[in-house]
């Protein structure tokens, strides 16, 4: 059977096999949790599947975003976070739903010292470096001094909703020097086309969390990166009306880039 599947048909089995085995594999440290696929949200289902509670029990580290696409989350220390239209974290409650979410129980496996100044790109590239394979999930987290950051954040839609990357053309952006704070998010592997985002995802929290959003370029002055290595992986698709008829064939891999590049 496994053999007659396309790639990301069998991937998308894979994860539901291991969604199966329950949330304990969840919760060892080692799996990352994700709600929906990233591609639905690509095409504009905001339609929040998951209580915040919930999402809470399986990993105490992540990001995603919120009911009807309402601002950026950011997970840190198990304390979930929405960042509004002026980049303020603010905690939320249980009760609130997310239709797209990542989250891990972050230990990490690597720990290395940043004293040199790097820019995004080149951050990017000191992190892959020291990797030992491309193949596997990595939660990051990066707490320290930052020369600059520049974040966003995007505004509640209203049925019929958008594609992101139109509703992304309304986003507030943010722009902030010599501050404190963490960097928090993943790098994934490149199969994962159209069920998450290749490559790197990170959102930014203040340290006095008064400040927050996706990020889309730093600075990043002296720091320290951890790096947790996850081998598992547990994928809960939703089951509403939209997700269920919605086109998923679609390559949606240049609005993704634009959505996580800022540029519209």
């Amino acid at each position: 059977m496994w053999a007659k599947m396309k790639p990301r048909a069998w991937l998308i089995a894979l994860a539901l096999v291991l969604a199966l085995a329950g949330p304990a594999a969840a919760r060892d440290g080692e799996a990352l949790y994700q709600v929906s696929l990233l591609d639905a949200l690509l095409a504009g289902d905001y339609q929040g599947s998951v209580k915040v509670g919930e999402l809470t029990r399986h990993g105490d580290l992540g990001l995603g975003t919120f009911d009807a696409l309402d601002g950026e989350m950011v997970v840190s220390g198990g304390t979930v976070y929405r960042v509004d239209m002026q980049g303020v974290p603010r905690r939320v409650p249980p009760s609130a739903t997310t239709p797209f979410a990542q989250v891990t129980t972050f230990k990490a496996d690597l720990s290395y010292s940043l004293t040199e100044p790097l820019d995004y790109a080149s951050f990017q590239k000191w992190v892959q470096a020291r990797l030992p394979s491309a193949n596997y999930f990595y939660a990051i987290r990066v707490t320290g001094a930052f020369d600059y950051v520049k974040a966003r954040s995007v505004p509640r839609q209203k049925e019929p909703y958008p594609p992101l990357a139109q509703a992304a053309k309304k986003q507030a952006v943010f722009e902030w020097k010599n501050l404190q704070g963490e960097l928090i998010g993943f790098l994934s592997p490149a199969y994962m086309k159209g069920i998450g985002a290749p490559g790197w995802h990170l959102h930014f929290l203040g340290a006095a969390k008064k400040r927050g959003g996706h990020l889309l370029a730093v600075k990043i002055r002296d720091a320290v990166v951890e790096v947790d290595l996850t081998p598992r992986f547990m994928l809960v698709l939703p089951k509403n009306k939209r997700f269920m008829q919605m086109d998923l064939e679609r390559d949606r891999a240049k609005a993704l880039k634009a959505v996580e590049q800022g540029k519209h």
